[in-house]
Parts: structure tokens; sequence; C-alpha cells
């Protein structure tokens, strides 16, 4: 291709207003925008986000070519970027608006095996697999270069829309940091792109020679104590069931009924498996009715929930698939799979 053939460079700046343009445009038209957003020059900072990038930038081939793509990610150029089982969509700002499309092949069931194994009793909930507070071991496990979670530049494929002629463009370079930003937020999606369930990790069983332990609560529960900081929920640490009382506790006046036309707000103590279910459905049926997503705040608001009934059914709708979230902490928004 002929040098005169490629399109004319555009500034950073001028990049940055045409994104700011097309996303304007594109949420007007209804269509899907979830950018990619990096504040600073960090482009990962989660246990996930960086052992993506770093994997990666471990690869000859990729480490030449991906610091192209650093610039982009961080001016905000990646308009559109969604993950998916085994692929990856996106949309960045250019001298045009490029598709860029990245296909990853499915974790082989026999190296998913391996990891749940070497794996096997190390992790005690969801909280801390996602957060990335793994022990030195399982750490080296799932980072493993040959024997991990993380895909080989040969299980890649990359196309992008652009007339560049190399396979990585600058465009894809952008995709693939974006990537690794995204799993800052939603580090779950590693396992969706790999086509694993990372609950696995979670469901499998004692080392052996740890028989004679005591047995750990359920590792898909999560301690109340974690529910706040990961969900942006509120929480009161001293109603858990259990808890020792120097005296006997008095009883409670009869709620006040509520207001007409309002249902009562539910309790978070001795709730039945039934009661959460119940609330889960409400949830995600709220959820669906809101596609730009609600807080927990709102959440609360719309359906007259206290601040600890919401707890437990979200966190048993985020096991469950259910739903969804963007950010973390107070910045959570939930939205419906």
């Amino acid at each position: 291709m002929a040098w005169d053939q490629y399109r004319p460079y555009v500034s950073a700046a001028d990049r940055r207003q045409r994104a700011t343009r097309e996303v304007a445009k594109r949420k007007k038209k209804g269509l899907a925008v979830d950018p990619v957003t990096i504040e600073g020059r960090t482009i990962a900072r989660s246990f996930w986000g960086k052992a993506w990038c770093d994997h990666l930038e471990s690869y000859s081939d990729y480490a030449n070519r991906l610091p192209r793509g650093r610039t982009y990610v961080r001016n905000g150029s990646v308009l559109h970027l969604a993950v998916g089982p085994g692929r990856i969509d996106a949309l960045v700002q250019g001298s045009e608006l490029y598709e860029v499309s990245v296909n990853v092949t499915p974790l082989a069931r026999p190296r998913w095996k391996g990891v749940v194994d070497a794996c096997s009793g190390k992790i005690d909930s969801l909280v801390e697999l996602l957060r990335g507070k793994l022990s030195d071991g399982v750490m080296r496990v799932v980072t493993d270069r040959d024997k991990g979670l993380f895909p080989a530049p040969s299980q890649i494929r990359l196309e992008c829309s652009c007339p560049d002629w190399a396979q990585m463009c600058k465009h894809v370079a952008a995709v693939l940091y974006g990537i690794g930003a995204r799993l800052d937020e939603r580090p779950e999606l590693l396992f969706t792109l790999r086509k694993v369930d990372h609950l696995e990790l979670l469901s499998a069983g004692p080392m052996p020679g740890r028989a004679g332990l005591a047995r750990r609560p359920d590792a898909r529960a999560i301690a109340p104590s974690d529910l706040g900081s990961v969900f942006g929920i509120e929480i009161d640490s001293q109603s858990g069931r259990g808890a020792r009382r120097s005296r006997p506790r008095p009883a409670e006046p009869a709620p006040a009924a509520p207001p007409a036309g309002r249902r009562a707000p539910l309790r978070s103590e001795r709730r039945s498996a039934a009661d959460i279910a119940e609330t889960v459905d409400r949830i995600v049926a709220l959820l669906e009715k809101n596609k730009r997503g609600l807080r927990a705040e709102q959440i609360r608001a719309a359906l007259g929930l206290e601040a600890k009934a919401l707890a437990r059914p979200i966190a048993s709708a985020l096991v469950a698939r259910r739903v969804r979230t963007i950010g973390r902490k107070r910045a959570t928004t939930y939205f419906a799979r």
C-alpha cells in the first residue's frame, strides 16, 4: 500500500474531540457505548488487570507493538469495548472510527482442570478471587505462561477495519490494553472470555492432608464485612447470626404499618431463601426496565428496601450471574444480564 493512501495524522486532542462527539451520537441513537476510561497514566491497577498486561508484554512479538496503543487507550480513544465468551468487540477513534475484534480460543478443558486442581482448597471466597487476594502459590498457577488462564498469541486472532497492514495496529493494541483496564472493574470477564466458570475454583474440595482441619465455610459465601466494600452497600456489622450478647435482648415493639401504597421494608435478619429469591427477582425485573443501570441506593428506594435487606440478594444475584456491575465501592452500578 502506498504511503499516500494512509489517512492524515490526527492529534490526540482532535481524537478526543471526535471521540466525545461519537459517544454522544451513539448514546442519542441508543447504541451500545461502554468506553474505556483511564485515570492518570496507569492503565491497569488491580491484580487481574496488571497480570493481563504483563502476560501480553512477556511475548516479544507483542511487546514491540503494544506500546503503540498505550497513548490511544490513555486518551480515551477506545469508545466501546465489550467482552463476551471467546470474543472482544471494540470501537476505536483514530483518523476515523475503526471496528476492532479480538477472538480468543477457549481454555482447553485439561488445562482448566489443571488450574482448578492446583487451586483446590486454596481460595476461600468469591471476594478473595475477584480482588486477586491470592496466595503466592495460586498466583503462580493462574498466571503461568504456559499452563495458566491467559492466552498465548497463537490463541488470539486480531482484526481491525483500519488500512494498516500490520496484524497488530495501534487500534488493536489499544483494545488489548483496554481489556486489562476493564478487568480492573470486572475481573470475572477473564473467565467469561476463556469460557470457563470461575466458581469452579471455589467449589473444589480441600487438598489432601487437610481432612483433619476444621471445615471451611462455603467458598461461595461472602462475609458481611466484605459486601459493603465490594457492592457499595451499607451493612450493619452487628447484625450477624450467632453473635454473643452479654445480656438478654429486650423485646422489640411491633413495627408501625407502612404508608398506604408502599411495601414494608424487608428485614435482613433471619430471612428465608424464598425471601431472598423473591427479592432477587424484583431486583432483576427493576434493572431490566432501567437499561442504563441503577446504584444501590436507587434500587433500595425503588423497592422500598432497607440497606441491610439488599446485601444478600445482590450477592446472590451476582453469583447466579443474573446481575452484572460496573465500577467499584460506592460508585457501583448494577445492570441486568
